[in-house]
This record gives structure tokens, sequence and C-alpha cells, in this order.
């Protein structure tokens, strides 16, 4: 169990407005209003950015990081925060505008089952967008498979208290090997840290604070499956979407709009 002090560790939005709008391909204008579900807010990165576009945002996890969530974004009258199972969603079918899922489905016992939980809470012609990590050569080559039958089963505060030491030292030698001609993007991956460093426009401090987060979100969760290119876009189109659109974006994204059941005139 997580507790309080564990919880306040979490407390720290941040800016993750690129990453989310780059991955849905939405504009403020299209959620604007409009009832957006957040599955797996964690702490509420991307709800943050949803709720400052003027949607109605209800941001859902599964674990007490909603407490964090909650408290990050407190003061947006138009944030509804739930505690519920991703395989049970406690909502009414044809309920949501838009759905999203960043960083959350991978980490989760049945990817699949997870995933077709979604369709069926959205209105017709309502619009999805989940991501996972890219199962191909070079990802299942990543050090994290190699420490993470250790990580997991440590506990969870003292993780996050070892990486709030070990990133601040790691993230700096992860851009020095990076900037290195020819074999610098191969040493780095014998870094266990995830850097963002030329992926996003984060100020240093938002840099460090994403690497740590995400460093102990690769190194903690229980389930890590990551899913082919193909699969995902299958998945998508046996869901009844259109628009369908695969790629990559930091995370291998899938989105798209479903179709609408309404016979044309």
């Amino acid at each position: 169990m997580i507790n309080e002090q564990f919880i306040s560790m979490l407390r720290c939005p941040k800016s993750g407005a690129d990453r989310f709008w780059r991955a849905t391909g939405w504009t403020p204008e299209m959620i604007k209003d409009k009832w957006v579900l957040d599955v797996g807010c964690g702490s509420g990165r991307f709800a943050e950015i949803a709720l400052i576009a003027g949607a109605k945002v209800v941001a859902l996890d599964y674990s007490i990081a909603t407490d964090a969530c909650l408290h990050n974004l407190r003061d947006h009258p138009n944030l509804f925060v739930v505690q519920g199972d991703i395989y049970q969603l406690p909502f009414a079918p044809a309920s949501f505008d838009f759905v999203y899922s960043l960083g959350v489905l991978q980490h989760t016992p049945n990817v699949k089952c997870a995933f077709f939980s979604l369709p069926n809470i959205l209105k017709e012609d309502g619009y999805l967008c989940v991501d996972y990590y890219w199962k191909r050569f070079i990802t299942m080559m990543n050090l994290k498979y190699l420490v993470r039958p250790v990580t997991t089963k440590i506990n969870q505060e003292w993780l996050f208290k070892f990486l709030k030491i070990y990133v601040p030292i790691a993230l700096p030698l992860s851009n020095f090997l990076r900037n290195i001609p020819l074999i610098g993007k191969v040493l780095q991956r014998f870094i266990l840290i995830v850097d963002y460093s030329g992926v996003y426009p984060l100020s240093k401090k938002q840099m460090q604070e994403w690497a740590l987060l995400d460093t102990f979100d690769m190194l903690a969760p229980a389930y890590d499956n990551p899913q082919t290119f193909n699969v995902v876009k299958e998945w998508m189109a046996d869901a009844n979407f259109e628009n369908i659109e695969v790629l990559h974006v930091g995370h291998l994204v899938a989105r798209g709009k479903l179709k609408s059941n309404k016979m044309p005139k």
C-alpha cells in the first residue's frame, strides 16, 4: 500500500501539452466544453492540459494517485475524479465525446481487454487516443527488462526515494552519452532512465520531473506489455473506428473516430 507520504511526492503537476496534442491529434477547439475521459490519470499531467483547453474532464485511476490528481487540479471546477477499474468502467455507454489513455494500457494484465473496454463509453463519432510501448527489437533490448524482475519486487516508496537521488546523476550522463558521435545513442541505452532531451521542449526542471516519474513508471509496475504496430491497428478496426492512425509519438500511438451507426439520408 502506498501511503500519504508517497502521494505527496507525486504532487508536482508537469506540462505535458506537447506530448498530449501530438499524440491525440486533437485541438483545444475540438475538446472545449466536451466531456473527456482520462483513463489512468495518475497525478493529472494530461488532465490539466484538457482542463486548460476548456474540457469537462473525468479523471479515472485504479490507484490512490487520484488523491494527487485531485490535489494538483483542485482549482478546476470542471474536474471530476473517480477511482475505478478499467475492466469495469463505472460509466454508462456513450458517455464521452473524447477518451484518451496515455502511458497506461501496457501496465494492465490484459492489454487487449483493457483497450476493448473503452469504445463502449464513447459517443457516436467520438474520438479515442491510446498509446503503448512499441514491441520491436530495439525496445525489447531495453535494459529495463533485465532489472524489472528486481525493481518490481522492491517497496515502491523505497524505489521512488532511490530514484530521486539517482535521476539527477543519471540524466546528465545520459545527455553526455547521447552527444557522442556515431555510438552515442547506443551507449545511452545502457543508462537506465527515461530521457526526453531533444524530444519535448521542456525546461530543465520539467525534464528532471518527467525523468523521475517516468523512470519510476518504467521500473515499478507489475506489468509491462508492449504491443506491435499491426496488432493495435487491428484492434482499432475491430472496435469499429475509422480514420485510424497508428504512429510513433514517443510511444506507439493509436487514434481514430468511432463510426456512426446512423443510416445515411
